[in-house]
């Protein structure tokens, strides 16, 4: 063979393994071919994160007259008019718009931590868009909530579309959603470990190396997108050269995370403190997100900072802070501003807002010391820095995102020490003394009960209805004892359940005491009603295994009847509290060794795809 076919031949062979590649099939079978998939889609959620963050600087702009390259949350240059008007304004188009396309398309968003936890990261593409739309609007308006909803919306909703489009498994489909979040934010704030940790800690709810390189490809791919075009330096610019921190300050940082602990919790419950004070209101729903915008626009006259998602705010105050009661008061408005657009219905999310609570909080402190003679300088940013770390702890629910976001901005590995001490202890406050982040929190006031992402979708999948044995056996109440024992020999069954006359479960009859000798005496005079026991205790085929495991405790029961349902009470089939348990085990091992690459104990070949 000359040079030429063997050219030939090789180029032929990369056109056959590119092919293979861009199979769904092949894909969905090879962990590189998704590693190397999350590049190209982080970068796409990178541009969208830019665009949209773009199209909000435009709506300032255009809403509230500010100078191009100024924030609205600095509360400078903001026409007086406008912001009287516009929050309400734009409250009421929210409310308008979400009364006509709810009724269109009326289902609830489900959101990365939820898909992942529920739904085995499904999610809606459409829906996505959709919550997008409401942001945008919100953020428009100038309510005091960020982004960042929306940027991990989209990035985790697009990668889920591709996921399912390449009909990826469970596990790696939980994969992809954490990989869009991860890019989202680490394109938002041009840091692609928090970027990272922030999937993994929230919307994975887990790490491991089987995970690490599609979240980290497609966390760093989102950052150099938004690099590129939007240039590389850090979100704020922070300076905190030749600083020393000596010893014994760490312990001061705990303590104030324990008190900025108290400040996230507060500002968490104020929001269902608002949401449930609107709805008392006589006004419809729909009005609520401009009654909002108007108590939105009473605060700003006073603190104009308040609007907006904090960037600028924060970054003025690293720059430059006020005096003490003016950060006292504005602390306390930013408070009841976000609080009051959550509540009120605008969407968004807290994470900017939670940054700039935590700076303000720790401005509120610095100055404090400052008064006392006790700190001054770069201290005081130190200070803004770990309030700031310590406050988004606790109400993201992230602890060691934040501690890399202030890495990534400052780049000083001692004040992120600093940042580490108030973060842990706030985070530790907040899980003890309220026990939910912000997202968990409202999961909880919807009645959703999960504390994360951590994957219980499977159990409520793992139904009585998949688990059950169908063709129980049935005996009428009405049939006498001695017939009941021929039809029933000892050893051919160890239990029968006993049906009235509609054919309707009455209860169980256990096969050995309906043979016990002591009877043999009074078996003329029986039926098999006298034997039935325990009617009220029975499984319906839409129970997951955890409540069946729980029926089966409070019954006291090995075994029981599935019902058709609460009002149609014939019997469908049976279920074993052994059997239940050893799918439940079976289920759990399987799912652990997926998502940790171990050998499955339960397996007898391979691990099942």
């Amino acid at each position: 063979m000359d040079q030429h076919d063997r050219w030939m031949a090789g180029t032929r062979r990369w056109w056959r393994g590119a092919l293979a590649i861009v199979n769904p099939h092949s894909l969905r079978n090879s962990e590189p071919a998704l590693i190397a998939l999350c590049a190209p889609l982080g970068a796409i959620v990178g541009l969208v994160v830019i665009a949209l963050h773009e199209l909000v600087t435009w709506l300032h702009i255009h809403d509230f007259g500010l100078a191009a390259g100024t924030y609205l949350s600095g509360g400078r240059g903001i026409d007086p008019v406008r912001m009287i008007g516009v929050p309400a304004l734009g409250g009421l188009l929210l409310g308008v718009m979400a009364l006509l396309i709810n009724r269109w398309r009326s289902n609830q968003i489900v959101d990365p931590v939820e898909a992942n936890a529920l739904y085995g990261g499904r999610m809606s593409l459409l829906d996505s868009l959709r919550l997008a739309f409401f942001t945008l609007i919100s953020n428009g308006a100038g309510a005091s909530v960020g982004m960042e909803a929306a940027y991990t919306q989209l990035g985790s909703g697009l990668l889920s579309s591709a996921g399912q489009f390449l009909n990826l498994r469970r596990v790696d489909l939980r994969v992809f959603v954490a990989a869009g979040s991860a890019a989202a934010i680490a394109a938002a704030f041009n840091a692609p470990l928090a970027g990272a940790f922030y999937a993994y800690e929230l919307v994975l709810g887990t790490y491991s190396t089987a995970t690490l390189a599609q979240v980290a490809m497609a966390s760093l791919a989102g950052t150099l997108v938004a690099r590129g075009v939007a240039g590389g330096a850090p979100i704020f610019s922070v300076a905190t050269p030749g600083l020393v921190i000596d010893h014994w300050e760490y312990p001061l940082f705990g303590l104030l995370g324990v008190a900025a602990g108290g400040v996230g919790i507060v500002t968490m419950k104020m929001v269902t403190w608002f949401e449930s004070g609107l709805r008392r209101l006589p006004t419809p729903d729909w009005l609520r997100t401009a009654i909002g915008g108007a108590g939105l626009s009473l605060l700003a006259l006073s603190f104009p900072q308040v609007l907006g998602s904090g960037h600028g705010g924060i970054q003025d105050l690293l720059v430059e802070t006020p005096a003490p009661m003016m950060l006292l008061g504005l602390l306390l408005a930013k408070m009841v501003a976000s609080a009051l657009s959550i509540g009120a219905g605008f969407r968004g999310g807290l994470f900017s807002s939670s940054l700039f609570l935590g700076c303000l909080f720790g401005a509120v402190l610095a100055k404090m010391f400052g008064l006392l003679g006790w700190w001054g300088g770069p201290h005081q940013t130190v200070f803004m820095l770990v309030g700031m770390g310590a406050v988004a702890a606790s109400i993201v629910g992230a602890p060691l995102t934040m501690v890399l976001l202030v890495l990534e901005a400052t780049g000083d590995f001692a004040v992120t020490l600093c940042v580490l001490s108030g973060v842990m202890t706030s985070a530790i406050v907040t899980r003890y003394a309220f026990g939910y982040s912000f997202s968990t929190w409202r999961f909880h006031q919807r009645g959703v009960s999960i504390r994360g992402a951590h994957d219980v979708g499977w159990i409520a999948e793992l139904t009585v209805a998949r688990m059950m044995r169908g063709s129980p056996k049935t005996v009428r109440l009405d049939v006498p004892l001695r017939q009941l024992r021929e039809m029933t020999p000892l050893g051919a069954v160890s239990r029968v359940f006993a049906i009235d006359d509609d054919g309707f479960y009455a209860g169980m009859i256990d096969v050995a005491t309906a043979h016990d000798s002591d009877l043999d005496d009074a078996a003329a005079g029986l039926v098999a009603g006298d034997l039935a026991t325990d009617r009220r205790h029975f499984l319906l085929p839409s129970q997951d295994v955890r409540s069946a495991m729980a029926r089966f405790a409070t019954a006291e029961a090995e075994a029981l009847p599935v019902l058709a349902s609460e009002t149609d009470r014939h019997i469908v089939g049976y279920l074993t509290e052994a059997y239940a348990l050893r799918r439940y085990a079976q289920a759990l091992e399987h799912r652990r060794s997926t998502e940790l690459g171990v050998p499955d104990l339960f397996a007898a070949g391979p691990l099942p795809k």
